[in-house]
């Protein structure tokens, strides 16, 4: 029997998990991918982020923009010119995420062919496969 670490049920252990929520969450890490090259528009980010509502846009902008990541400029012309980019904060993060990135790439079709395989062998057991996030192999349609 594993014993419990003592350290992951402390405060700072929650607020890691909170903060990585945010950060590891599929949108954030989309946004600070498109903002590692300097500031964008929020319709501009709209367009370039496939699936995200504007409601969602907006949600996470604003936390990224309250964890201190993500830093938003008005210009006062007509319409108002809204600008988001990276916070020096956000920067650091970039590295992390790209990393990320690039081994979700690299390993895109390992995980489409365990998840095929895992599938098969449910099937085989006459078990309903069991799928928290979408299968890569298979993205959900859209309603």
């Amino acid at each position: 029997m594993t014993e419990a670490h003592p350290h992951f049920h402390s405060e700072d252990c929650r607020k890691v998990s909170r903060l990585l929520a945010r950060i590891g969450d599929k949108w954030s890490v989309l946004i600070v991918m498109l903002l590692a090259n300097g500031p964008r528009r929020f319709n501009e980010m709209k367009r370039m982020i496939d699936g995200i509502s504007q409601r969602m846009l907006t949600l996470t902008l604003r936390g990224l923009e309250r964890d201190g990541l993500v830093s938003r400029t008005v210009y006062p012309t007509i319409p108002p010119r809204v600008d988001y980019e990276l916070t020096p904060l956000g920067h650091s993060l970039r590295e992390p995420v790209m990393a990320l990135g690039q081994w979700a790439q690299a390993n895109l079709g390992a995980i489409a062919a365990a998840q095929e395989d895992f599938d098969r062998r449910c099937a085989a057991e006459g078990k309903e496969p069991r799928h928290s996030p979408p299968d890569v192999a298979r993205p959900q349609a859209r309603a």
